[in-house]
C-alpha cells in the first residue's frame, strides 16, 4: 500500500547537509552543513502576459532561480568553501578573503520534520552558488553566539528544477532516502522509463 501524506507541519529543520562541487565539476560527498536556524527562500522568474483587445487574458509565471537565506552555526572548512577563503601563498594556517575568492558551487539538502505527526520531508536545492561576500559579526558580552547569515541562490539543475522534496514515508525506492544528503543529483530522483 502507498502512503500519502494529507497534512504536513514544519516544525524544525534538521540534518542539513552541503555536497561542494570542486574546480574540476565532481561533487564531493556530503558533509554536515551545520545548525540551521531559519532558511528562507523567494522564487524569481518572468511573467508572460498576453492581452486581447487591451484588457489581460492569460499570465504564467516562469521560474529563473531562487535567492535563498540561511541563518546558522555552520564548521569553519563549511564556511571556508562557501566564502572562498584560501592558504595560496600563505603561510600554513593563514586563510585569506579577497579579489580572487570565489565560493565553491554546492548542494544543499536538509530535513523539515513535522513533530505532530512523525513525519520527514526531504528538500534539495541542488545547483546553488554564493551571491553575497564574507560577511562577519562579533558582540563581546553577547548571551547568545550569533548565527551566520549565509545568502546564496539555487540555480536550475540539469531537469531544469530549482528545488525538490519528497516525504520520506511516500518513496518506493530506499535509496533515494539514502543518498539524499550525501549524493544527491537529478539523476538520484529521475524516474527511469519502463521498456
Amino acid at each position: 500500500m502507498t502512503t500519502v501524506i494529507q497534512e504536513f507541519d514544519a516544525v524544525s529543520i534538521k540534518n542539513a547537509s552541503v555536497q561542494f562541487i570542486d574546480n574540476s565539476g565532481t561533487q564531493q560527498s556530503g558533509t554536515k552543513f551545520g545548525c540551521v536556524g531559519t532558511i528562507e527562500g523567494e522564487t524569481e522568474g518572468i511573467e508572460i502576459v498576453k492581452r486581447c483587445e487591451g484588457v489581460e487574458v492569460k499570465r504564467k509565471f516562469k521560474p529563473n532561480k531562487m535567492n535563498l537565506t540561511v541563518n546558522a552555526h555552520i564548521p569553519v572548512q563549511v564556511a571556508r568553501d562557501f566564502f572562498g577563503l584560501k592558504t595560496d601563498g600563505l603561510k600554513k594556517g593563514v586563510w585569506a578573503y579577497g579579489e580572487l575568492s570565489q565560493g565553491k558551487q554546492f548542494v544543499l539538502t536538509a530535513d523539515v520534520i513535522d513533530e505532530f505527526e512523525d513525519v520527514v520531508k526531504l528538500i534539495a536545492f541542488p545547483n546553488c552558488s554564493n551571491n553575497t561576500g564574507f560577511k562577519i559579526s562579533i558582540e563581546n558580552g553577547a548571551d547568545e553566539v550569533a548565527m551566520l547569515e549565509l545568502e546564496f541562490t539555487a540555480l536550475k539543475d540539469s531537469l531544469g528544477n530549482l528545488y525538490y522534496e519528497a516525504f520520506v514515508d511516500e518513496l518506493e525506492d530506499p535509496t533515494i532516502a539514502d543518498q539524499w544528503h550525501t549524493q544527491f543529483t537529478p539523476e538520484l530522483v529521475k524516474a527511469v522509463p519502463t521498456p
